[in-house]
């Protein structure tokens, strides 16, 4: 029967990072340096607000969007940290995730033909599901410019089908992140098209060298933006993302929700409520712990003689391969076999990763230095 399956999900992929974690989970006295998932278990207080959810029968639907006080508490979150303005009533989405809110808001703005621009390398999420939209995702190239997806990159892309731009920042999988300067050349560049910017900013409370800027402050009609608590408050499993949008725009993408999961978990809606509120700065202590195995992983990377670009955000390097006659996956599986370590190959994130590997920092100080000491010794040995 499977001749019978939708040939566009025939066409996509599992996510490159999961196909090759999957592969290589079983290698014995292997350290994983792949997954994108913060070493700090949730907050005691935001588990207890989970717990007492349950033992108090918080168990049944909530309202489509949500927990009115949760939209409440997210609205005021963002209108805290990032001078955000949107009204609770209509303009926020508790979601099952932000992968949830990245589908749902592309199955809402894409019709067949139009296009997304996406910087590349890019993060696997976004363009399976731009192609089960029928759209065509569109790379620009960044792996020239610091990884920064500029104004000048962007408008070499721009045709009459381009629908969206996506600016997912800080990035995964580079760390690099965006100026005020930077998204206020882009806004100008895109105010007044017929181009929405979905603005995924869920490792917006890991930003290190300076207060993360989202461009919703400066293009709030266009903007779609996509946040959550997994990176920021150690919740991954939770489920809970949160999708901000205009009125005008939101009703729309509202809908699709509905169809798709109806709402998010009570029990987890209730958790993410304290993390937003008692618990709105409980990712400072990380990222400080963050900034330091940054720190401390850049110094390690580049005295082993890799090309790097620091990044100021998330928990990711991006790493130029040395030169060698391999490409990225063939090298990636080279050093599990061979050092007993394993990164996620460049091409994972588009054919604009070719040539580089990920590793992720969101592990323990001792557990990098074990990892980069094997890598060292391997690479002596090349």
């Amino acid at each position: 029967m499977e001749h019978l399956i939708n040939k566009k999900v025939q066409s996509i992929e599992i996510s490159g990072i999961r196909k090759f974690f999957n592969m290589v989970a079983g290698t014995k006295g292997m350290i994983s340096l792949t997954i994108g998932q913060p070493d700090f278990p949730t907050p005691a207080h935001v588990k207890n607000a989970g717990k007492r959810a349950i033992d108090e029968n918080f168990t049944s639907y909530t309202h489509n969007a949500g927990e009115m006080a949760l939209r409440k508490a997210a609205c005021s979150f963002v209108k805290e940290k990032y001078n955000l303005s949107y009204q609770p009533e209509t303009e926020v989405i508790v979601t099952s995730g932000a992968s949830e809110a990245i589908d749902i808001t592309l199955r809402t703005i894409l019709d067949e033909d139009c296009e997304v621009i996406l910087p590349g390398p890019v993060y696997p999420g976004y363009e399976p599901i731009i192609t089960l939209c029928g759209a065509t995702a569109v790379h620009a190239d960044i792996t020239k410019n610091d990884f920064r997806m500029t104004a000048e990159l962007i408008e070499k892309h721009l045709t009459a089908k381009t629908r969206c731009i996506i600016l997912p920042y800080p990035s995964n999988p580079t760390g690099v992140s965006l100026s005020k300067e930077e998204l206020e050349d882009i806004a100008n560049l895109v105010r007044g098209k017929d181009i929405f910017i979905l603005a995924d900013e869920i490792y917006s409370e890991l930003s290190f060298d300076e207060v993360h800027t989202s461009i919703a402050t400066m293009l709030k009609e266009q903007t779609i933006v996509i946040n959550g608590l997994s990176k920021s408050h150690s919740m991954t499993g939770w489920r809970i993302g949160l999708l901000y949008a205009p009125e005008t725009v939101a009703k729309h993408i509202l809908k699709v929700h509905q169809y798709n999961v109806t709402c998010a978990s009570s029990i987890s809606q209730m958790a993410a409520l304290e993390a937003l509120t008692i618990g709105k700065d409980d990712a400072v202590a990380m990222k400080i712990d963050y900034k330091k195995r940054r720190d401390y992983v850049y110094d390690r990377l580049l005295n082993m003689g890799f090309e790097v670009v620091k990044p100021n955000g998330a928990f990711y390097f991006f790493i130029k391969m040395p030169e060698s006659a391999l490409n990225s996956f063939d090298f990636a599986l080279s050093l599990v076999e061979n050092a007993g370590v394993a990164v996620v190959p460049g091409s994972a994130f588009s054919a604009y990763g070719e040539g580089y590997f990920r590793i992720s920092y969101a592990y323990s100080m001792e557990t990098l230095e074990e990892a980069l000491n094997r890598m060292e010794t391997y690479l002596e040995k090349i």
